[in-house]
């Protein structure tokens, strides 16, 4: 089933489908995902996170979703707070940017994985602006982002707390 949410029928692959997720630490957040059908009875895919650039959006990914997902991995890749198709955040030009700074975007990859279940993923994967928040979500919670793949990646070291 491909459930294209507002897409062309030929803009997706085969095998991902677009849907939103409420509540992604304030955020009605929208992803885009492959491999999240049934595993043949062999409990839940592991999953691989998958942050995008700037200025680039979850589609991004859609060469790669696939054949990672035939590697037995749940894909997903989500348009990143300010990007795309996610929403709730003010669009006042005088607001403040703390939404925006990368511990918040570190917590929206968090609840993200959260919302669908996962207490962890097997790897965030972050290419150009989404390395520098992989990167923080690997340094802040190991537990929960356990491997980390950079990619043209221009992190300049861990947060400031």
């Amino acid at each position: 089933m491909q459930d294209t949410a507002g897409f062309g029928a030929n803009t997706l692959p085969n095998g991902i489908r677009s849907r939103f997720v409420n509540g992604v630490n304030g955020l009605k957040m929208h992803i885009l995902e492959a491999g999240f059908e049934d595993n043949y009875g062999l409990g839940r895919r592991p999953c691989l996170l998958l942050l995008h650039g700037f200025p680039e959006l979850a589609y991004s990914w859609r060469k790669v979703m696939e054949p990672l997902a035939q590697k037995g991995y749940h894909v997903v890749a989500p348009d990143q707070r300010g990007y795309g198709r996610t929403t709730g955040w003010s669009h006042e030009y005088d607001d403040d940017l703390a939404p925006f700074r990368f511990l918040n975007l570190m917590r929206d990859a968090y609840c993200l994985i959260d919302a669908l279940g996962y207490e962890s993923v097997a790897a965030v994967v972050g290419h150009d602006f989404g390395s520098s928040v992989a990167a923080d979500c690997a340094l802040v919670r190991p537990d929960v982002f356990r491997s980390v793949v950079l990619m043209s990646a221009p992190f300049g070291g861990p947060p400031s707390l």
